[in-house]
C-alpha cells in the first residue's frame, strides 16, 4: 500500500507507542481481573451480584464480541470517513458461514469424518472472514464511489439484500432442508474446542472472545498509527485533497471497507458458537444502527473507543430492562426504547465526541491544575 510523500515517518519507538503498551497491558489485566472477579466470587459476591444481575458473563462476552465489530466499524467510519448503515450483514456472513457449515454439513456432502474435526469451526471462521471480504471487495468499488448520505443508503440497501438471502434460504431449497432455516434461523451450532479442550462453560469462553477482541485492537491501533492510518486520515478530512496529494483514495477505501467486514465476520462466528443458534434478527437494519451508536457513544475516531462505547450501551439497554419496570409502574417495551433513546440523547449532547475523548479532556484539566 502507497502513502504520499508528505506523510511523516514514525519514530521507531515514541512515548505514544509506549503508552499504547501500557494500556494495553493495563486494559487485558482490567479484563482477566472482571473474569476473576466473577468467576472466583471472593467473599461470595461476584460482578453479578454486585451489579444488581445487570452485567454477567453473558453480557461480558456479548460486550467482547460487538467490540470486534465496532473496532473494524470505526476504522471505516471514524478514520476513513465511510458511511455504513449495513455492518450488521457483514456480522451475519461470518454467523451464517459457521452455522450452516456446521450444521448442515451431511446436506452439502461434507463428510462427518471432517465436519466433526475439532479443527473444523476453526477453519470456517477463517473462511467466512475470506467470503466476508470478497463481498465487501466485490461491492466496494461501486458503492464507495458515493458520498454522504447516497453512501449511507447504498451500504443499508446491502445490508437488508444479504438478510433477506439469509431469510429466504438464498432463494432455493436442498432437497427437503432449509439450508438457512428461514425466519427461524439454524440451531445446534457447536460449541469452539481446541483438541480435546472445550471453550466453554462461558468463563472459558469469555477469555477466547476477549482475546481476540485486544489482537484485534492492537492491530487496529498499528494501523491508524501506520503510514496507511495516515493517509486514511488525509482521506477522511478532504478526499480531493488527499487525491491531489497522490493518494489512490478508491484503493484505501475497499481496502477498509474489506478489514471493517473481516473484523464483522469472524465476530459473528463467535456469536454463532456462543448462541448455538443464528437467526435473520440479529443481522438487520436494527442491529446495524445500533453498531453505529455504539461506535458513536465510544468515539467514532477511536479504537480504544470501541470497548467502552459497546459496554455503555449494552449496561444502559440491561439496566432499563431490569429496572425500569421498579421505577415506572407497568413499563414495557415501548417505554424502554424511549428511555433508552433519551439516555443517548443526553450521552450525545454532553460526550458529542464520545466517552474517550471525554476522559481525555478531564485527564488533561486534573493534570494541569
Amino acid at each position: 500500500m502507497t502513502a504520499p510523500d508528505f506523510v511523516a515517518e514514525t519514530p521507531p519507538v515514541s512515548a505514544r507507542r509506549r503508552a499504547t503498551l501500557y494500556g494495553v497491558v493495563a486494559f487485558s489485566g482490567f479484563v482477566v481481573l472482571i473474569g476473576l472477579l466473577q468467576q472466583l466470587a471472593p467473599g461470595g459476591f461476584d460482578i453479578s451480584r454486585l451489579t444488581g444481575g445487570v452485567i454477567t458473563f453473558d453480557t461480558m462476552v456479548r460486550i467482547g464480541i460487538l467490540t470486534t465489530v465496532v473496532v473494524g466499524l470505526n476504522l471505516l467510519m471514524g478514520y476513513a470517513g465511510q458511511v455504513s448503515l449495513g455492518q450488521a450483514a457483514f456480522f451475519g456472513i461470518g454467523a451464517y458461514v459457521s452455522a450452516i457449515l456446521t450444521t448442515r454439513a451431511d446436506v452439502l456432502g461434507i463428510g462427518a469424518g471432517l465436519a466433526n474435526q475439532w479443527w473444523w469451526p476453526w477453519l470456517l471462521i477463517v473462511g467466512g472472514m475470506a467470503l466476508a471480504g470478497g463481498v465487501a471487495y466485490l461491492v466496494g468499488r461501486p458503492i464507495l464511489k458515493l458520498h454522504g448520505h447516497y453512501l449511507a443508503m447504498a451500504t443499508l440497501g446491502l445490508g437488508i439484500i444479504i438478510v433477506i438471502v439469509f431469510r429466504e434460504n438464498f432463494g432455493y431449497s436442498l432437497g427437503s432442508r432449509n439450508i438457512t432455516g428461514g425466519f427461524d434461523g439454524l440451531y445446534g451450532v457447536p460449541r469452539l474446542r481446541i483438541g480435546s479442550f472445550d471453550l466453554w462453560p462461558v468463563e472459558r469462553y469469555y477469555y477466547l472472545v476477549w482475546l481476540v477482541a485486544i489482537v484485534g485492537i492492537v492491530l487496529a491501533l498499528n494501523l491508524v498509527r501506520s503510514r496507511s492510518g495516515r493517509a486514511l486520515r488525509a482521506l477522511h478530512g478532504n478526499e480531493l485533497a488527499a487525491e491531489t496529494l497522490g493518494i489512490d483514495t478508491a484503493r484505501f477505501k475497499v481496502r477498509v471497507l474489506v478489514i471493517s467486514a473481516m473484523y464483522a465476520s469472524l465476530a459473528g462466528s463467535l456469536f454463532a458458537h456462543f448462541r448455538v443458534a443464528v437467526s435473520p434478527g440479529p443481522f438487520g437494519f436494527a442491529a446495524s444502527l445500533e453498531l453505529v451508536v455504539m461506535a458513536a457513544v465510544g468515539g467514532m475516531a477511536s479504537v480504544w473507543g470501541a470497548p467502552f462505547g459497546v459496554a455503555a450501551v449494552l449496561v444502559v439497554r440491561e439496566l432499563l430492562r431490569t429496572h425500569l419496570g421498579s421505577l415506572v409502574g407497568e413499563a414495557g417495551g415501548q417505554q424502554e426504547v424511549v428511555a433508552f433513546g433519551l439516555m443517548l440523547v443526553l450521552i450525545m449532547i454532553f460526550m458529542p465526541e464520545g466517552v474517550i475523548a471525554r476522559l481525555k479532556q478531564a485527564t488533561r484539566r486534573w493534570r494541569s491544575e
